[in-house]
């Protein structure tokens, strides 16, 4: 061989090598986990940080760590009361277990969105709408509990689920407007009547005062003998003397008991 031939298979040799380094070195980031796989065998969880690979012969499979957020498109549901409404949710979920990740489910992102349609469904299905409408956080709890509860053998843990919107047709809605408004309404006359209840029995204990105490009686006619004479220009005549005496007198008369 020349030496130019040496030379250049030297020189493909070392790219070669160099090739083969870099295949063989991989940078993982801090909220990375890569499971590496040896000839289709699980070798283990590596990362983060720069992690060594034999090229050709280990695949990594990155996993991020970091929360994901699932948006879980409008599912229209029937409650339990045969209304139809549009419900739309939010699910948050972060891996917190690569290797199960990996292994346990083939795609973990779709399978927890159609589980998450499914078992809205179902919760919301037994609900009446006044409870749909009243109970979000219920009906939250109740979603994430049920997928915690499978995603947990996928080494994922749902940390969060939040209903999102709540759409009912237009004519339920004006339904729903005048139930508030006859509601309200009702409210009203039943604060008016206890207020005339209260106020009756505070003119009846009045009156029973006044009955058991002329003399308060006379004061207060005096008195509103004053707040009249205020209103204006009015001319009040009251009886003088004699007369005004005998006006006292009858008051007297009339507030006692028959």
């Amino acid at each position: 061989m020349t030496p130019i031939g040496l030379i250049i298979g030297l020189v493909f040799l070392l790219i070669i090598i160099i090739i083969f380094i870099a295949m063989s070195f991989r940078v993982v980031a801090e909220w990375q986990r890569a499971v590496v796989l040896r000839l289709g065998r699980v070798l283990g969880v590596k990362g983060p940080g720069i992690i060594f690979l034999i090229p050709f012969i280990d695949r990594p499979l990155i996993v991020d760590l970091r929360i994901v957020t699932v948006d879980v498109p409008p599912q229209t549901i029937v409650t339990k009361d045969n209304v139809t409404v549009t419900i739309d949710a939010v699910v948050y979920y972060k891996v917190v277990d690569p290797l199960k990740a990996v292994v346990s489910v083939r795609d973990y992102a779709a399978a927890i969105l159609n589980y998450a349609q499914t078992s809205l469904r179902d919760i919301v299905g037994q609900m009446e709408l006044d409870e749909v409408l009243t109970k979000r956080e219920e009906i939250n709890k109740r979603l994430q509990e049920i997928l915690d509860t499978v995603t947990e053998g996928w080494g994922i843990k749902v940390t969060q689920v939040t209903i999102r919107d709540i759409r009912i047709s237009p004519e339920l809605l004006s339904a729903i407007a005048e139930q508030a408004k006859a509601e309200r309404l009702r409210r009203a006359k039943i604060i008016l009547s206890e207020g005339e209840r209260q106020a009756a029995n505070i003119l009846a204990e009045a009156s029973q005062a006044y009955q058991n105490n002329p003399v308060a009686l006379q004061l207060r006619f005096l008195e509103m003998l004053s707040d009249i004479s205020q209103r204006g220009n009015l001319v009040i005549v009251v009886p003088a003397g004699q007369e005004f005496f005998a006006t006292l007198s009858t008051l007297k008369t009339i507030s006692k008991p028959q």
